[in-house]
């Protein structure tokens, strides 16, 4: 495995930007927990702490594809530095307002204002297609490398922010997660050897419009959509269903194998050879996920019902639940690259990102109510019924998820997406 992954740093570079993006991704991981913390040590009130974490991913989910079209226009460097920049500013002013005992809606207006945080895990993925860009095998391994790293962030982060902000201060962890994010940004931005050209647009050709237009596209946003219900159910889901057996501490661990799950699959499913079309992968990806989340539920209900908490069955249970999501993030993301010009990739790629930030939210509301209305474990029907919404989604729009002719392919993979989408004779 390792042999298999140094291939990818053979590139002067590689490893510097992927370095800095750790830092940011890391930092971006920390910024919810530091927030709800934050504000309900500070202010005495989680639903304060609730709603402006809301407001926050509401705005992000419109800012990112902004500041992505905004990279694909201008460049990584020129448009990171200032987003990093001045994204510290709303960052520093929610603290001095925090301190400052300012009225609940300045929170509210910061927070908001924290909306243009470059998508550092979009970028390096940018970066890998356009290095790997005449091999297909090695943007899959990049894509997986990538994958894992971001498990390994939402798996630390978490965990760091919440001892920062309980044995420091609770400002703590939103100040290193300012601190890295910024730094991250910046030491990333200034790796320009690798960073991709910007497409020049054709003098006879208009500007191109929303990568939303492309059909495929639009199948993979409503997937991922749907995927981000899996994230957020999950969570809350854990974390009600431990308080509710009087071993809530025992909630991140629980979570840490989910992500683990998802991490180890996403490696070694990076050194597997693609010899199916993308398509045909990722239906795979979310058939599989949809199924292997059946496993948390038939752990949860079944531990409840026999009066056994059985944590030990449903960490199991977790951690096979979370080697379903990692192959269809990674062949997801490859789609977005095969699907859409390099004009439009880091807008692309912050459209996908954008549609599992508000599934993630609209997941965590769901099992909350869930949560408190049902028996305990019930909530994990959300992830399982929303997961079987994903594969719906895939397979109606199945064939929208065949790349250009002018995409790089493997002779297996082009006949493989014939028989995909029924045109082979």
């Amino acid at each position: 495995m390792l042999s298999s992954y140094r291939r990818l740093f053979a590139l002067p570079g590689t490893a510097a930007f992927t370095l800095a993006g750790l830092l940011g991704r890391l930092a971006m991981s920390m910024t919810g927990v530091s927030l709800v913390v934050l504000l309900a040590e500070r202010r005495g009130s989680y639903a304060l702490a609730g709603t402006v974490s809301a407001v926050g991913l509401a705005t992000g989910a419109i800012g990112l594809p902004l500041i992505g079209r905004l990279v694909d226009r201008h460049g990584q460097a020129r448009v990171t530095v200032p987003a990093a920049l001045y994204n510290a500013l709303p960052i520093t002013g929610l603290l001095l307002c925090v301190r400052a005992g300012a009225p609940d809606w300045t929170l509210y207006a910061c927070w908001a204002a924290a909306a243009a945080a470059p998508n550092l895990g979009g970028m390096a993925r940018a970066r890998w297609a356009h290095l790997h860009r005449a091999d297909p095998e090695l943007r899959h391994l990049a894509n997986s490398f990538e994958q894992a790293l971001d498990e390994l962030c939402f798996t630390t982060g978490p965990v760091l922010a919440m001892l920062l902000c309980t044995t420091v201060a609770p400002e703590a962890g939103l100040v290193t997660a300012g601190t890295l994010g910024t730094t991250g940004a910046l030491l990333f931005a200034s790796r320009r050897r690798t960073e991709p050209p910007v497409a020049a647009p054709a003098r006879t050709a208009a500007r191109p419009g929303s990568p939303l237009r492309v059909p495929g596209l639009r199948v993979l946003l409503l997937t991922f959509l749907a995927t981000g219900l899996v994230f957020g159910a999950m969570e809350v889901t854990t974390v009600a269903y431990t308080d509710t057996l009087g071993r809530k501490p025992l909630a991140g661990l629980l979570l840490g194998l989910v992500a683990a799950g998802s991490c180890a699959a996403g490696l070694a499913f990076g050194l597997r050879r693609p010899r199916r079309a993308p398509g045909v992968r990722f239906l795979l990806g979310v058939a599989t996920m949809a199924v292997v989340l059946l496993l948390p539920l038939a752990a949860a209900t079944g531990g409840a019902g026999l009066g056994d908490p059985g944590l030990a069955l449903l960490g199991v249970a977790l951690f096979a639940a979370g080697t379903g999501t990692a192959p269809t993030m990674v062949t997801g993301m490859t789609l977005v690259q095969d699907l859409l010009p390099p004009g439009q990739l880091n807008e692309g790629m912050a459209v996908t990102v954008s549609g599992i930030v508000v599934g993630v939210s609209g997941g965590a509301a769901l099992g909350g109510a869930v949560a408190e209305h049902a028996a305990p474990g019930t909530g994990y029907l959300l992830p399982a019924g929303a997961a079987a919404l994903a594969l719906l989604i895939a397979l109606a729009g199945r064939r929208h998820l065949r790349p250009p002719a002018s995409a790089p392919r493997t002779v297996a993979a082009n006949r493989e997406s014939e028989r995909f989408v029924g045109t082979a004779p």
